[in-house]
């Protein structure tokens, strides 16, 4: 009897997956926004920013390939959307930054469920 080649992520695996992928687009699109208002960025969130998006990046991927560092991986990434959401949230008033966080919120909040998760 043949093994199936793939099995089907799990509902909670996707949303997951999905969320990193949100954030990390929306972390790259508010980087770029910082970078067109020049010296108005803090360093620290583009540090944020930058630790965010690869991050969520490499998180989603560990999921896909079903790593066995995944939930590992999940755990760290919860730690830099919320830093990432923190730093965003230093500027309030501005719409990029506030969805940026939104978005960070979400993806920490599907990860550390993830990371509790048996994968």
């Amino acid at each position: 009897m043949q093994q199936p080649t793939t099995t089907q992520l799990s509902k909670e695996m996707q949303d997951c997956i999905e969320a990193c992928m949100t954030c990390h687009s929306a972390c790259e699109e508010t980087m770029s926004s910082c970078m067109q208002k020049g010296g108005q960025a803090q360093m620290q969130i583009m540090r944020a920013l930058i630790d965010c998006s690869e991050t969520t990046r490499m998180c989603s991927d560990m999921m896909m390939r079903r790593s066995t560092l995944a939930t590992d991986m999940c755990a760290l990434c919860a730690k830099a959307c919320d830093a990432c959401a923190e730093a965003c949230m230093s500027m309030p008033d501005d719409p990029q930054m506030t969805a940026c966080a939104e978005a960070c919120r979400r993806c920490a909040q599907t990860c550390r469920a993830m990371a509790g998760a048996t994968m």
